[in-house]
């Protein structure tokens, strides 16, 4: 007889902490993505941070290290949160979907962008994420994640940088930092970086005002 598989109720159990749902992904089939990835590569920060930062899913060096944002994207993102001020304490790195989808090229692992029906399937671990963490603000990195999370109606190309009201509270949208790893030419990346980083401001900007509404409600 098939052993049957846990249920993501009895997996995402209310009293379960963020270390207790990272273990948990591991099990979780909610869709056929874990088929071919490594392993689920859950969320990783500060576990009461102000600022949650949502990609699309692990990359091919996400997967092999189980942790999110430590490929060149990642490296990437890091530089310039550092270069406006932002600190690593204050940000938990996550994606909306949890286990790594490609297709072969050769030797390479190619990314594959993640159906809906495979988002939606992962969306209770983000959701749990939230809800543990319960962020100042919420970062959509992408189109997927702005999509998973401010509607389908949402242009990145046209709102990126500009702070929302949305279901998961203040959020902000801006590119996934491996676009601009894709640019055609040094000029691109230059500017590419250059925008990316004034989105952050925005970011920044919103974090220094928020200590100081607490520093004089304190």
């Amino acid at each position: 007889m098939e052993e049957s598989l846990p249920t993501l109720a009895a997996l995402i159990r209310p009293d379960a902490t963020v270390d207790e749902l990272a273990e948990a992904v591991q099990h979780c089939r909610g869709c056929d993505l874990w088929r071919d990835a490594t392993r689920a590569v859950f969320g990783e920060g500060a576990s009461r941070a102000l600022v949650v930062m949502v990609g699309e899913q692990p990359g091919d060096v996400e997967d092999r290290r189980g942790r999110p944002f430590v490929g060149p994207a990642g490296i990437l993102l890091r530089s310039c949160l550092a270069e406006v001020g932002i600190l690593e304490s204050d940000v938990w790195l996550t994606n909306v979907v949890k286990h790594f989808k490609w297709q072969p090229k050769g030797k390479r692992r190619i990314h594959r962008t993640p159906a809906a029906a495979e988002i939606a399937a992962c969306r209770p671990w983000l959701d749990a994420e939230l809800a543990r963490i319960r962020p100042e603000i919420v970062v959509c990195l992408g189109a997927t994640a702005a999509h998973a999370l401010l509607g389908r109606d949402f242009k990145v190309s046209l709102d990126r940088g500009r702070l929302v009201d949305s279901p998961v509270g203040p959020a902000l949208a801006t590119v996934h930092p491996s676009s601009i790893l894709r640019a055609p030419d040094d000029k691109s990346g230059l500017e590419a970086r250059a925008a990316f980083v004034a989105d952050l401001r925005v970011l920044a900007n919103h974090l220094a005002r928020h200590r100081a509404a607490q520093q004089q409600s304190g």
